[in-house]
């Protein structure tokens, strides 16, 4: 049995594209299509409706994949189960996380990972939101890790941190020596914010917008990073969170000033496909996760 056949006929499901199942599984939209037609032959009925778009499942379809979604969670089971036997944690875990938090979370999480498992390899892709929950989805990731996480018909979503949003200055700006600021004292300042469509910018705009306070968004962007460089040569005041502004501080390059009352917190989740069988360094890596939020 073919396992890569029976993700690819469960993402073409999932996605509603044969395009963008051939993408995730790594293969030619050619190669996928034929696949397809050569699976119609076998089962002697049409799996797809092409003639909507997006496709649709027929009546066979479904009952095809309703028996691929539980040969793949049987081969899951089998692998876990074939672990527990061999009596120790070894294998893989691949994580998708958002770029954020990778570069202020991950690289100590994995030198502690890689202490306590040395036989287990931690493969961490850093991604924009959308494409984590992407690639969770499609099995490419088994855990991933965003800031605002939501459920969804195939994703189940659990909190991990709470971090405490705070106004980012250069040291140089007025605003650097107050020990803290109200939101009405962010009017009018030139602002470095997110790109609109992230989730984080929609809830600093929700937060200025309830707070009745406009900035000038003199520019924004889609990574943390880039951000904190704009603020630290004088572009603008940001609103970041702390937890992943230290280093700067510690150099002297950035100020992190609180807000008064009410605050503002970017939630961080975990994600995972639903009814997903965790092998036991999956397991022992959510642990890891776990005791870092403690």
């Amino acid at each position: 049995m073919n396992f890569d056949h029976l993700r690819l006929f469960r993402d073409i499901a999932q996605t509603r594209s044969i395009s963008k199942a051939a993408v995730l599984n790594e293969v030619s939209q050619s190669a996928a299509s034929q696949f397809l037609q050569a699976t119609e032959r076998q089962l002697g009925l049409k799996t797809v409706d092409r003639s909507r778009r997006p496709l649709t499942l027929t009546e066979a379809g479904r009952l095809y994949l309703d028996l691929c979604r539980d040969l793949l969670s049987r081969h899951e089971q089998f692998q876990v189960a074939l672990e527990e036997l061999k009596g120790r944690v070894e294998g893989s875990v691949r994580v998708a996380s958002i770029y954020s938090v990778g570069l202020s979370e991950m690289s100590g999480l994995k030198e502690e990972f890689g202490r306590r498992y040395p036989n287990v390899e931690l493969h961490v892709e850093y991604l924009r939101p959308e494409k984590v929950y992407q690639a969770v989805e499609a099995d490419q990731a088994d855990l991933g890790v965003v800031s605002y996480p939501e459920s969804n018909k195939h994703i189940k979503a659990s909190p991990w941190l709470q971090e405490v949003m705070v106004v980012v200055t250069a040291p140089s700006h007025p605003l650097a020596a107050r020990t803290v600021v109200a939101p009405a004292d962010l009017e009018g300042h030139d602002f470095v914010g997110f790109d609109e469509d992230l989730p984080i910018s929609r809830e600093i705009r929700r937060f200025l917008r309830e707070q009745d306070v406009e900035v000038e968004v003199v520019m924004h962007f889609d990574n943390i990073q880039t951000m904190k460089e704009a603020v630290a040569v004088g572009s603008g005041i940001s609103i970041l969170p702390e937890r992943i502004l230290r280093e700067e501080i510690r150099q002297g390059r950035l100020k992190a000033i609180p807000l008064e009352s009410p605050g503002l917190y970017r939630p961080l989740g975990i994600i995972h496909r639903r009814r997903k069988n965790f092998n036991r360094a999956t397991q022992s890596f959510l642990q890891l996760l776990r005791e870092a939020t403690a």
